[in-house]
């Protein structure tokens, strides 16, 4: 079969070309597909696309008219999906369901503890020949709470981490996991709940209707003052502009980010010799207590292995006129997220 792999990256491609092993013709394009560039995909039998590409109604209907009918999804969040739109027009759709949920969980732990102690701070500041301590005063993890919302995969894993740490681990989610309150005395709260007691709240679930916007202003006003928040998920979950204010405030203490709601376009590319034209980012980037990294989360080597291997096997399936398991369904229980 003939791919067109779109938002495709050096850090990816031999990963991809291992696991295809010749098998099929794999095009590497370097852009995002969109309305805009889905003509590329001329000729090909299956489109693969990444995290911030766009494959909504109209961009599914030139891909149906170029008799593009696969979709092989290198992540395991489809929200970039419109799912409805695929289904009716017989679209096939595969995602990575499970790639490797530590990589996340792990990434998601080194920005606490990046922002909590201030590493690259001190880390510049010795740089500089400057082996000053003052301002760089941190805090233990231990006996501190840790608010998760979403504890699917990943959001286990975190639990089970700052359990590690001595850590009072709050939960919310739509589906409670018992397993969590017997291995780690873990108690699923509500959400108000959880914003009021928690230290630290930390992002692990899809992102939908329900939960856009899941951080904003109404539970920021909730929250301790002083929290940290962290998000690996989705951008979308996070209310930037209602965030950037209540850092300026000061309710906000330490926030790491991982993803950002406008993303599409700016992560995963080199601005640095241009001029910046997003303006809230641009804003995040002069708090001294903010840790941005551009959707890293995930990037292993692991990640990466089994990415290709998953995206190339559901190929591999639609090549012999069978399905794959990780073909995706309507049933809203099944994740949409990270």
């Amino acid at each position: 079969m003939n791919i067109a792999v779109f938002d495709a990256h050096d850090f990816e491609k031999d990963s991809l070309l291992t696991a295809n092993n010749g098998k099929h013709e794999l095009t590497f394009l370097p852009v995002n597909l969109s309305e805009s560039t889905v003509d590329l995909a001329r000729g090909a039998h299956v489109a693969s696309i990444f995290v911030n590409d766009n494959a909504s109604a109209r961009v599914l209907e030139r891909l149906a008219a170029l008799e593009v009918k696969h979709l092989a999804l290198r992540s395991a969040g489809y929200n970039h999906v419109d799912m409805l739109k695929a289904r009716e027009l017989g679209f096939r759709v595969a995602n990575v369901p499970a790639y490797s949920p530590y990589s996340v969980a792990e990434h998601t732990v080194a920005l606490m503890l990046g922002l909590n102690r201030k590493l690259l701070r001190a880390n510049n500041r010795v740089r500089d020949l400057n082996f000053s301590l003052d301002g760089l005063v941190g805090f233990d993890m231990n006996g501190k709470t840790v608010g998760i919302i979403g504890t699917g995969k990943i959001g286990a894993i975190v639990a089970k981490i700052m359990h590690g740490f001595g850590c009072t681990i709050l939960c919310y989610d739509v589906y409670p996991n018992a397993a969590l309150t017997e291995q780690f005395g873990a108690s699923f709260v509500d959400l108000m709940t959880l914003c009021r007691q928690s230290d630290i709240i930390t992002l692990h679930t899809p992102l939908t209707p329900e939960t856009k916007y899941i951080i904003s202003a109404s539970t920021i006003s909730q929250m301790k003052r002083g929290v940290m928040i962290i998000n690996t998920s989705r951008g979308g979950l996070v209310r930037t502009q209602d965030v950037i204010e209540a850092l300026k405030s000061g309710h906000i203490g330490y926030l790491g980010l991982d993803v950002y709601e406008q993303e599409q376009g700016l992560f995963f590319h080199d601005f640095s010799d241009t001029i910046l034209q997003d303006d809230m980012i641009a804003r995040l980037l002069t708090f001294p207590n903010v840790l941005i990294t551009s959707h890293q989360a995930f990037l292993t080597h692991t990640a990466l292995h089994n990415i290709a291997e998953t995206t190339i096997y559901n190929i591999d399936a639609w090549a012999a006129g069978k399905e794959t398991e990780h073909e995706l369904c309507f049933n809203s229980a099944k994740s949409n997220g990270a």
